[in-house]
C-alpha cells in the first residue's frame, strides 16, 4: 500500500459539488492499494501514520502526534498512486490493485483509523471527487509498506 500524508491545517472532499468530509488540523491520506496488498499490510500502515509524530512542540521541533494536537484524519482513495509513467506519455495503472480488492482494502484502512481512535472522515472509492486542503508546514511524507516492511530497523 502507498499513502501520501500531508499535515493540513484543514483539507475537504466533495463529490457533484457536495462535500463528504471535511476536517480541520491533522492528516489528508491519499491511499492506493497495490495487487498484493493484505490486511497485514492495511493494518501497518494505518498504525504507522497514525502515530508519526509530525506536529511542531513548542520548542518548534516535530515532536508531537495526532493526539497532542487533538488532530483528525481524512481519507481519499486514490489509485493513481500506483500510475507508472516508464512508457510513453500515458501514465499505466496495471499496478494497481483491481477494484474489489482495492476498494475492500480501502474500507478495511476507514476501520483500522477507526479502530486507532481516529474515526476518519473520507471520500468515495471509484468516485470522481475535488480534494481541498490548507497543507501545513508543508509537511507530506510519501509511505510505502513495500519499503517500510522490507526495511530492517535500528537497534
Amino acid at each position: 500500500m502507498r499513502a501520501v500524508l500531508t499535515r493540513v491545517n484543514s483539507a475537504s472532499v466533495s463529490i457533484g459539488g457536495e462535500t463528504v468530509g471535511k476536517i480541520g488540523r491533522g492528516f489528508l491520506i491519499l491511499l492506493g492499494v497495490g495487487p498484493e496488498d493484505t490486511e497485514k499490510e492495511c493494518r501497518y500502515l494505518a498504525e504507522k501514520a497514525l502515530s508519526l509524530r509530525v506536529f511542531e512542540d513548542e520548542n518548534g521541533k516535530m515532536n508531537l502526534g495526532l493526539d497532542a494536537v487533538g488532530g483528525e484524519v481524512l481519507v481519499v482513495s486514490q489509485f493513481t498512486l500506483y500510475g507508472s509513467c516508464r512508457k510513453g506519455r500515458r501514465p499505466s495503472f496495471a499496478e494497481a490493485a483491481p477494484p474489489e480488492l482495492g476498494n475492500a482494502l480501502y474500507e478495511q484502512f476507514l476501520s483500522d483509523c477507526a479502530r486507532l481512535g481516529y474515526p476518519p472522515q473520507h471520500g468515495r472509492f471509484g468516485a470522481d471527487m475535488q480534494v481541498e486542503s490548507v497543507n501545513d508546514g508543508p509537511v507530506t511524507l510519501i509511505l510505502d509498506t513495500k519499503q517500510l516492511m522490507d526495511t530492517p530497523r535500528r537497534a
